[in-house]
């Protein structure tokens, strides 16, 4: 799903309080799922992403399909007659509570994966200054808000830190300012909450890159590295293989990667979706390397993909498409035990620069100076969907990150979504001029301030 770009200018400084936080009731029944090796585990299960994109309205109509219960209840149902256990949402509204939505889908069984992105709250890929300039606080604000108002649920399953914004050839420049980002929302997460969320990188199958992207993106210092990667890949059109298509290979590429894999959209329309590609994806050949999908998409847009219709009145009327996958979901079980995963966690080797991929070194963008308070007071309100964007507010990044500045700076309260704290630790990231500092044995100090 390509995000559309939208240039907005911010006039004024962010002015939510830091104190209001939007609140959660329940954490839900479902039991988190967390990071071994090249998989997800829920408890001591493998966790295999079987799911759907879900937007309503598509990119033009940005909305919160979360906030519309009817609509979301009526949905609800089809997940489960389609036997899905994820959804992925790519905009929600930050400024409001979703504990109604969650709970629906909690009691049906389903984690949602997030795109912690939003149209007008999001890196600007058009060039290196747009690029440089959209990675600032305001921007992170709204990035660390969306955290707050969904790391309580543990049906969240995990968190997007970006969509596909090197798409071509000739902006993988982007990638230290993606990487930066899932290292500054690793970073926040741990200081902030008392629960592991996994945070990753959602790719573009840009043939002359991706494999560069995957390394990339899990090479250098843990605090650094991806928790997982994703790509979408359109690769598998009906009627194929699991050779024909070049997913025999894919596997072989991957076969060492240490992070868990899955893809986040798949589903070509080229032809008619028999969903052949499910069995391979559920199967001994792939569950080595693959931790599953999600199917693109469920509502039928103009783009031509889709599960349903959706009539004026706003009843659903599933299609073709929708009763063969829900077939072959039912068709195909998960393999038996833990599917052949790998237990090794080690990083990658960084990719070097080539005509392919145009990052030099391993340096990363600091965290914004005015960011780095949210670390510990907190990110505050979210701008919601109707916020004035990001793209050219607020203060970029002004030095290059000390390798390990996104570690841990503190130790958040249980259940803690805000309170106050010693901001010297993601400052001390900052390579210049600040020097960085461990914070480690001072967040006892300030334990019982976390609590006010």
């Amino acid at each position: 799903m390509k995000a559309c770009v939208v240039f907005s200018v911010l006039g004024a400084a962010v002015a939510p309080a830091f104190a209001s936080v939007v609140a959660r009731q329940s954490k839900g029944n479902l039991p988190p799922v967390t990071v071994r090796g090249n998989a997800f585990f829920a408890g001591d299960e493998r966790f295999y992403v079987r799911g759907v994109a879900y937007q309503p309205g598509g990119a033009a109509d940005a909305a919160d399909p979360l906030l519309d219960l009817e609509g979301l209840a009526r949905d609800v149902e089809n997940f489960k007659s389609l036997g899905i256990n994820t959804i992925r949402i790519y905009t929600i509204d930050n400024s409001q509570n979703h504990d109604e939505g969650m709970k629906m889908l909690d009691d049906a069984g389903i984690y949602l994966a997030l795109d912690a992105n939003t149209p007008d709250y999001s890196l600007n890929r058009e060039n290196e200054d747009t690029l440089h300039r959209s990675y600032n606080d305001v921007y992170l604000q709204s990035v660390f808000a969306t955290i707050d108002a969904f790391a309580g649920y543990n049906n969240l399953l995990l968190f997007f830190s970006g969509n596909e914004v090197i798409n071509a050839r000739n902006n993988t420049n982007a990638a230290p300012y993606i990487k930066a980002v899932t290292r500054d929302m690793k970073q926040y997460i741990s200081n902030r909450h008392d629960r592991v969320i996994p945070v990753g990188y959602s790719a573009a199958d840009v043939a002359e890159n991706i494999e560069a992207q995957a390394l990339y993106f899990n090479c250098g210092t843990d605090d650094e590295r991806s928790d997982f990667f994703a790509f979408n890949d359109y690769s598998w059109c009906d009627p194929s293989s699991f050779t024909q298509s070049g997913w025999d290979a894919k596997v072989r590429t991957y076969s060492d990667y240490s992070k868990p894999i899955f893809l986040s959209e798949f589903g070509c329309i080229t032809n008619q979706r028999n969903w052949g590609e499910i069995e391979a994806l559920y199967s001994t050949n792939m569950t080595g390397v693959y931790s599953g999908g999600l199917v693109y998409e469920y509502t039928v847009e103009p783009n031509g993909y889709g599960l349903v219709e959706v009539n004026d009145n706003g009843d659903i009327e599933p299609n073709e498409d929708f009763e063969r996958l829900a077939e072959a979901y039912k068709a195909t079980a998960n393999p038996s035990g833990a599917g052949g995963f790998k237990e090794n966690g080690e990083a990658s080797e960084c990719p070097a620069e080539s005509d392919e991929w145009h990052v030099q070194g391993t340096n990363l963008p600091a965290i914004p100076a005015n960011a780095v308070k949210f670390m510990d007071e907190g990110a505050g309100e979210g701008p919601g969907l109707e916020g004035d964007g990001s793209h050219f507010a607020g203060e970029p990044s002004e030095s290059t990150a000390t390798p390990g500045s996104g570690n841990p700076t503190r130790s958040p309260a249980p259940g803690s979504t805000g309170g106050a704290g010693n901001n010297e630790g993601a400052a001390a990231g900052l390579d210049v001029p600040l020097h960085f500092v461990g914070m480690i044995a001072a967040s006892a100090l300030f334990g019982a301030v976390l609590m006010f």
